[in-house]
């Protein structure tokens, strides 16, 4: 064995191959992806990052800002989430919201600077009646809001995903939520192969696929790797990285599941090298994991934010953000 000094720079030199090996629009392997995580060089391993993301997406920051636009009653058994009919957490539900309210949202996240607004619904599909209703939203908010349009429905079929593009909805969020192979441990009511079919709906119906996941359930790295190979073969154009915040009442809760922040840099900094064109977006959990509010983040392969709260949490003002933004020497994507 080499000295500490030595095992360190050839530590060094191997995360500068991958960096040169992906600038050069090649591909690293999963085996190269696992070293990357394990790597203890966690400095040099999100310069890397911060260069491919350069490379690939200069220095724009994608600022969206989302509403919970019908809370709670979900009829899946997510075990990370505060929405599932099955578990009792003190969230406040309410059915969909009205055009008034949503709109009023809408014209507060272009306000504050975001360039796109999410409406985030907990179904698992919704029914036709609430379909029509929110297709009637998405008609008002293209007519009186400049910003782009994204929405998450639970899953879909290709009717419903066709009907979304002619109204003119940019993106459609539906995440795998962790590795096929942890994917039983945090949901029975539906399966792996179930979220990966919507998937696929929504990138034939021509709409931009947002897909990412949760990490910091306890899963393995080697399951963060895993998760983030299968993100990459949908070729999603925005993948959310949420950390978890175990919510009371869920059975998250109880598994003393927790992830610290240098994984977490860890974690972001190996997708970039896996999605290097991707947005790579810090969602849930940013504002109670990073005490930064994700400065780091977004100099180790992060370039998007949710700005504003989440869907049952608070998060940062959105022009704090954006002055945070600004203040590490990068700018806001403008729609």
């Amino acid at each position: 064995m080499g000295s500490k000094k030595e095992l360190m720079m050839q530590d060094f030199e191997f995360i500068d191959s991958c960096m040169k090996k992906v600038i050069n629009g090649n591909s690293i392997s999963f085996e190269e992806a696992e070293k990357l995580i394990s790597t203890n060089n966690l400095t040099k391993l999100a310069h890397c990052a911060n260069i491919i993301t350069k490379k690939f997406n200069q220095d724009k920051v994608d600022v969206e800002s989302l509403i919970n636009a019908k809370s709670g009653n979900c009829p899946e058994d997510c075990s990370f989430c505060a929405q599932s009919t099955f578990y009792e957490t003190g969230i406040t539900k309410y059915p969909l919201l009205s055009d008034e309210i949503i709109l009023e949202k809408a014209r507060d996240a272009q306000k504050s600077g975001s360039a796109s607004f999410c409406l985030v619904c907990a179904y698992r599909e919704p029914s036709q009646n609430d379909f029509e209703k929110i297709c009637k939203i998405i008609e008002n908010l293209k007519n009186e809001v400049n910003l782009d349009i994204n929405v998450s429905l639970g899953f879909m079929t290709p009717e419903r995903a066709k009907r979304l593009k002619l109204l003119g909805v940019k993106r459609y969020n539906h995440n795998l939520e962790a590795s096929e192979s942890f994917f039983s441990k945090i949901c029975n009511t539906h399966d792996y192969s179930d979220r990966v079919k919507t998937a696929r709906i929504v990138k034939e119906a021509g709409l931009e696929l947002c897909c990412g996941g949760i990490i910091g359930m306890a899963e393995s790295k080697k399951q963060r790797i895993e998760l983030a190979y299968s993100l990459s073969a949908l070729d999603p154009d925005e993948v959310p990285i949420n950390i978890l915040i175990p919510r009371e009442g869920t059975p998250k809760e109880l598994d003393n599941c927790s992830i610290d922040s240098v994984d977490i840099i860890r974690t972001i900094a190996v997708w970039r090298f896996i999605m290097p064109k991707t947005i790579l977006k810090i969602a849930g959990g940013r504002e109670v994991h990073f005490n930064d509010g994700g400065r780091l983040a977004l100099q180790a392969g992060a370039n998007g934010i949710i700005a504003g709260g989440y869907l049952t949490t608070n998060g940062n003002e959105p022009n704090k953000d954006i002055q945070m933004i600004h203040e590490i020497g990068l700018d806001t994507r403008i729609r």
